[in-house]
Order: C-alpha cells, then sequence, then structure tokens
C-alpha cells in the first residue's frame, strides 16, 4: 500500500520493442487496471497523489514513464514517437498484464494519448478520464499547418518542427529554469510577447506566480530531463501531422464513458461540441490552471471517485 507521501518504486519491462519504467500499486486489485498517462514535460511522478486513493478504491494502478521520459527507452528516430507507436506502448501494456482492457486517465499529452488509444485500439478502452486537454478534431488541414498559419512560426508546437534542435538545446542547458519558471500557478498574465514561449521561460530569471510543487517534486522531474534530455519527448510534437494521417483512417468517434475535466484557469479552452464526437461524457471543471493534479489534488481525487463509482 502506498500513501500519498510515497511513489512506488519502479521497474523496467520490455513491451513494443522498448523498456518502459512502470511504477505500480495494488497490484492484488486484479481486473480492475487503471493505466495513468503523463503529460509534457511531466513523468509518472505527477500522479503520486492519485495513487493511495485509487489503491483504496480497489484498483491496480499502472503508471509508465512514456518511451522518451525517465528511464524508459529513448529511441532515436523521430517517427518512433507517433501515435501508433504510443498507443501500441499501451496496448503491449495491457497483453503484458494479461488484461483484455483498461480504464485510462491522461493529462496533457497524456490525454491525447487517451483520446487516441479509444480511436485506434477501442476494445482495449474500459472507460477514460482526461484532464486538461479536450478531444482534438481532426480537421481538413494537418495540425501543424493548421498551427502554423494562424499562430506563427514561433508557436512552439511549430517552433519545435521547423527548428529541430534549437529549443531541445536551450532546454537541456536551463533544465532547472525552466521547470521552476513552468510549474507555477496565478500567474500574471502577461500577454503576447516576441520569441517562442518555452524558450522565454528557460531563459527568464523573474519567476512568476506560486509553485505547483515542492522543491523535491520538482527535483524528480529537473533530474529525469537532465538524464534524458528534452529531445525525445519533444519529437512527440513532431509527429503531429503524422498523427492526422494515422487517425483518418479510423471513426472519429468515441463511445466509451469518458470524464473530461478542465482547469478553469489554464489556456486550453474547452470545445464546445465535444458531445458531437464523445456522446457519452462527462465534463467538470475546477479552480485551476494547466497542472490539475498538482494544484487541486483532494478536490480531483474526490471527482474521480465519485465519477468511477456512478459510472
Amino acid at each position: 500500500m502506498t500513501n500519498t507521501n510515497e511513489f512506488p518504486t519502479s521497474t523496467l519491462i520490455s513491451v513494443n520493442e522498448v523498456e518502459l519504467e512502470i511504477f505500480e500499486a495494488g497490484d492484488k486489485n486484479k481486473n480492475q487496471p487503471i493505466i495513468l498517462c503523463h503529460g509534457w514535460p511531466e513523468h509518472a511522478y505527477s500522479w503520486r497523489h492519485q495513487v493511495a486513493p485509487l489503491v483504496e478504491a480497489g484498483y491496480h494502478v499502472i503508471i509508465p514513464n512514456q518511451r522518451g521520459y525517465g528511464q524508459s527507452s529513448c529511441p532515436k528516430e523521430v517517427t518512433a514517437y507517433d501515435i501508433e507507436h504510443l498507443t501500441n506502448d499501451l496496448v503491449a501494456l495491457l497483453d503484458y498484464y494479461n488484461y483484455e482492457d483498461a480504464i485510462f486517465m491522461g493529462h496533457d499529452w497524456g490525454a491525447s494519448v487517451v483520446w487516441s488509444m479509444a480511436l485506434l485500439h477501442p476494445t482495449r478502452v474500459r472507460k477514460m478520464i482526461n484532464l486538461s486537454l479536450p478531444y482534438q478534431v481532426r480537421g481538413e488541414q494537418p495540425w501543424l499547418d493548421f498551427m502554423e498559419e494562424f499562430f506563427g512560426d514561433d508557436y512552439y508546437f511549430v517552433h519545435f518542427n521547423k527548428q529541430p534542435g534549437v529549443a531541445d538545446a536551450i532546454l537541456d542547458d536551463h533544465a532547472s529554469q525552466f521547470m521552476t519558471n513552468l510549474y507555477r500557478k496565478n500567474n500574471p498574465s502577461q500577454g503576447y510577447s516576441d520569441g517562442m514561449q518555452m524558450i522565454n521561460l528557460a531563459r527568464a530569471t523573474a519567476t512568476l506566480g506560486e509553485p505547483v510543487m515542492s522543491e523535491q517534486g520538482l527535483d524528480v522531474y529537473i533530474s529525469s530531463f537532465k538524464k534524458t534530455g528534452f529531445t525525445p519527448s519533444i519529437n512527440w510534437y513532431r509527429n503531429l501531422n503524422r498523427n492526422w494521417d494515422i487517425l483518418g483512417e479510423v471513426s472519429p468517434i468515441v463511445h466509451q464513458p469518458t470524464l473530461m475535466v478542465y482547469g478553469e484557469k489554464d489556456i486550453i479552452p474547452p470545445l464546445p461540441n465535444i458531445k458531437d464526437f464523445v456522446p457519452n461524457i462527462d465534463v467538470a471543471a475546477l479552480d485551476a490552471g494547466h497542472w490539475i493534479q498538482e494544484e487541486r489534488p483532494n478536490e480531483l481525487n474526490k471527482l474521480i471517485m465519485e465519477w468511477l463509482e456512478n459510472e
């Protein structure tokens, strides 16, 4: 049993031609698996506040550091981080534990993987909970092309693709400063600023707002990225158009029971017509920014448990 101040010890398992670092708790709660998928630039440790409540509720909690993170494999090829590889890792993880399906919960990029898991491997997803990032509608224009047209070359998704290696090196050189500046709450709005947002954060010497986690927690993230560098995780962004192509081969409708949780102070807006694509969805919002698990862990846990119990 783990408590909110502890996190399971990791093990490495071989799946889908990579090794994944897995944090596991409540393994005696067989046939009630829930797989938690972190975002960028996060770590499996971001789910530490959810472990004990889920175990106590009878779930087998499985938290991977996805490829490119922590002690998991960091393939060199950019295409090794496309949505096919990322979801196939989760399918292989289910197979490893002899589970036909599981509940999936994702935050940020992890939510994108969970949405895609429901589309590409619908029989393997029992139900799902996504935080911060709503369903992404696949329009007629590939995602990166759309972002470049509407947000410009300095938008960080676009910059990562058009100037490969530039941001990677700057974030590597300023890992502590970048993470310290990024993981904040109640940050006063600065409006639009010239340059690439993530590079600006990495170089900023004035830290705004309040920290969303302790220095000890932040050190877990910083030490992890100092080991891997930022390129493997940024390579996820370099597959957005490839992902757009892959997802064009399947139905865009998500049929699984779903809970979508927004942060009311997050800059990512809700998707107004989300029920057109996810008809069996419940939507909630918490008084938080983007880092919902860090900012409002108790409120989030209550919301999750009530939904899981009633769904």
